[in-house]
């Protein structure tokens, strides 16, 4: 999940705890309602100086806001990759293979990996 999602999530979560609407918020931290919904959807990032504004107007703290005080690592963290023993061999033999291809064959790869990609999500 992306942080601005995670971000819009997490607010959105407190102003209805707070049994705020989404103008009430907006008012409070300066901004048009459409901005502040635009943030709540994830479709928006805010300023360091609206972020404080939002955790005051929701009694909240950044960290929390940002899901960095959780004792799991916050939802917009992309996973580790796995280590070379969890990959399984086909990946190991490919990636063997990539690492001798010289640059331009490496972006040709990366266009049709890409194409590859796009197509799978049909």
């Amino acid at each position: 999940m992306k942080l601005s999602k995670a971000l819009g999530d997490a607010a959105r979560e407190a102003r209805l705890k707070a049994s705020l609407t989404q103008a009430d918020v907006a008012e409070r931290i300066g901004v048009a309602t459409e901005v502040y919904g635009r943030l709540e959807r994830g479709l928006l990032m805010p300023s360091v100086p609206t972020l404080r504004r939002i955790c005051l107007a929701l009694h909240l703290s950044a960290d929390a806001l940002l899901a960095l005080s959780s004792p799991h690592p916050p939802i917009w963290e992309e996973p580790p990759p796995p280590s070379s023993e969890q990959e399984p061999p086909a990946m190991r033999r490919l990636l063997r293979n990539v690492r001798k291809l010289n640059s331009t064959q490496i972006r040709a790869l990366s266009l049709m990996a890409s194409t590859l990609r796009r197509e799978g999500e049909d």
